[in-house]
């Protein structure tokens, strides 16, 4: 439950959309349009912004036309057939077959198949016309997106919650790993492996929240000034999945180090730790709205760091992916590329460390 409550902000908005949206179309079918009991304006609304969380703005205009359509068809053959089981399958497979012909998007052709399904059961009365139904659906759809919005949820809590989530992980993941190579414990490199192996679901899941986060910005005039913000969130989306990657691939080799008879130094253990929590750092800048110059400081000073000497095959495994996390973090705070990898230190001086030790 506690955990739900602190995700609430995240839907929030949602709700409160669909509340206020499903009650103004009632009054507008009822006052505007005329119509007595206009069922399907209020589901319109819920179907549209409910179904369309955290889906693109051609996803919730799919839902609107889909909506409508088989609100259409349903109603107009229900009128001529009347309601049955052998109308209910004629009445949605029409329904279906139109909305595929049209647009083959799942989503457009299961939602017309559905509405037709609550004409043909649930509403399947003389009141009202197909035509004054079709006209219920639209104004929900329309109020719908309107109510996205004028009732925006905000798109950088969106986004930064979710890299909060995957940056999270790949600090536990580096921490786990600093303490298995300074206790020399195979068991707790296999558990930040396993930590590893769980984060691509996180990078997925903040790849879609920065998807709906510019959906919103694109759609909702109140949250136009978030763009700059947003925009340091989109610079950091893919280099930060690079970094976690590289991450999974060190904390691999740091298991397989275990076992060797030279195992990783200890020193190691801190690069990491400060590698850690500069990432913790990218997070809290980018929710504070700043450009991560701090994050980038402390990651140019690891890479400026005097390099652990005497190293196995294991350990010079482990810096080379170091390196690359210190190129992605730092692309992730703005930097390119070339000026990223200009800051660590030359690989020929590396390898003559190497070969010394």
């Amino acid at each position: 439950m506690r955990k739900r409550l602190g995700t609430f902000g995240l839907i929030g908005p949602s709700i409160a959309q669909c509340a206020v949206g499903a009650a103004l179309a009632w009054i507008v079918a009822v006052h505007l349009l005329g119509h007595a009991h206009p069922l399907f304006a209020p589901i319109s609304v819920l179907i549209c912004v409910g179904l369309g969380i955290g889906q693109r703005l051609r996803r919730m205009a799919e839902l609107v036309v889909g909506v409508s359509l088989g609100v259409g068809v349903g109603d107009l053959l229900v009128s001529w057939i009347g309601s049955g089981p052998w109308q209910l399958a004629l009445v949605i497979a029409l329904a279906m077959t139109i909305a595929w012909l049209l647009n083959s998007g799942q989503l457009f052709v299961s939602q017309a198949g559905s509405s037709a399904v609550l004409v043909a059961m649930l509403v399947p009365g003389t009141d009202a016309g197909g035509l004054d139904r079709m006209a219920d659906a639209l104004a929900g759809g329309i109020i719908g997106l309107a109510a996205v919005a004028l009732l925006p949820a905000s798109p950088l809590t969106i986004a930064g919650k979710h890299l909060s989530g995957v940056l999270d992980a790949f600090s536990t993941m580096l921490e786990q790993a600093a303490e298995a190579i300074e206790k020399g414990d195979a068991d707790l490199a296999a558990e930040a492996l396993e930590c590893g192996r769980r984060t691509q679901t996180s990078v997925e899941e903040f790849t879609a929240a920065l998807d709906n986060s510019e959906e919103i910005i694109k759609i909702s005039p109140l949250r136009w000034h978030h763009r700059a913000r947003l925009a340091r969130y989109k610079t950091a989306a893919l280099p930060v999945d690079l970094a976690l990657r590289n991450a999974r691939v060190l904390v691999r080799r740091t298991l397989a180090a275990m076992g060797e008879a030279s195992p990783p130094p200890v020193a190691l253990a801190e690069v990491l730790r400060e590698v850690s929590e500069a990432a913790l750092l990218l997070q809290l800048e980018l929710g504070a709205g700043r450009e991560p110059m701090l994050t980038r400081q402390a990651l140019l000073a690891v890479a400026a760091r005097e390099r652990p000497k005497n190293l196995g095959f294991s350990a010079n495994v482990i810096i080379a992916q170091l390196r690359s996390i210190a190129v992605d973090l730092l692309e992730a705070t703005g930097m390119d590329h070339d000026e990223a990898s200009a800051a660590l230190t030359p690989l020929d001086e590396f390898r003559d460390e190497s070969m010394r030790g």
